[in-house]
């Protein structure tokens, strides 16, 4: 098979990388490799441009570099929803996810704003939910998803942005309607650190599916043993904490 190629735009590293996020990014290239997809991963910081890219990851941080970086993502606000039209993928973790959003409104300070590729808004929460996390969901086999949250920020979904699923163990989003994360066409924001992908090959794959469809218009992926990833993550869905 010809040697294919994916860019993948790492989105503010050195200000967003709680709880081992860089473990995502790892778990996408090492994912590709082992198909022999080769993977080019652009860091991209503060003062950097941002160019066409197949994937984005963004990951979570402090309420003090979101606000840097929720001012530098306005720059390219109009750029990235021209991405997402063109189906490239997106995956935000936490503070990554909320400012996917709308806008992000922390206690007794001024609203970040987002950059709208999700139709949902984030305020901050009186309670902070902290533990293991299971979802189910309707568009991935194993149809769950497992991870770990930490976040007081309460998260509410409208319009055409439906949630990666229902909250089984956990809090999800707002600790109310039992939704967790959130998906727009090729873009996906979750809470769960942990870190996500690692945790849960299933749906890295088909992250990687998407982002060579929007290249190759195919995404024809060699089957992985993946006895002992799978196993770790049913380990981890009846896990509560």
């Amino acid at each position: 098979m010809k040697l294919r190629k994916l860019k993948l735009g790492h989105l503010y590293p050195l200000q967003l990388n709680l709880y081992g996020d860089i473990g995502n990014v790892i778990a996408l290239k090492k994912r590709c490799e082992w198909r022999d997809i080769e993977l080019e991963i652009d860091n991209i910081n503060l003062g950097d441009n941002i160019t066409e890219h197949d994937i984005y990851f963004i990951g979570g941080g402090q309420d003090r570099q979101q606000v840097e970086v929720s001012i530098e993502l306005q720059k390219y606000k109009s750029f990235l929803h021209e991405e997402m039209n063109n189906d490239s993928v997106f995956l935000g973790i936490c503070g990554g996810y909320q400012l996917f959003g709308e806008y992000y409104q922390p206690h007794n300070a001024d609203r970040l704003n987002g950059i709208e590729l999700l139709d949902a808004y984030t305020v901050a929460g009186h309670n902070r939910f902290i533990g293991n996390v299971t979802v189910k969901t309707n568009f991935v086999e194993p149809n769950t998803l497992v991870g770990f949250e930490n976040h007081s920020g309460l998260t509410y979904l409208r319009g055409e942005t439906k949630p990666l699923g229902e909250v089984v163990i956990g809090r999800g989003n707002n600790g109310e309607d039992r939704t967790e994360g959130a998906r727009y066409k090729n873009v996906f924001g979750t809470y769960l650190h942990g870190s996500f992908l690692p945790k849960n090959p299933h749906f890295t794959d088909y992250l990687i599916s998407l982002a060579l469809i929007k290249k190759y218009g195919e995404a024809e992926l060699t089957p992985l043993d993946d006895k002992i990833e799978l196993d770790a993550h049913a380990k981890a869905v009846s896990r509560a904490y």
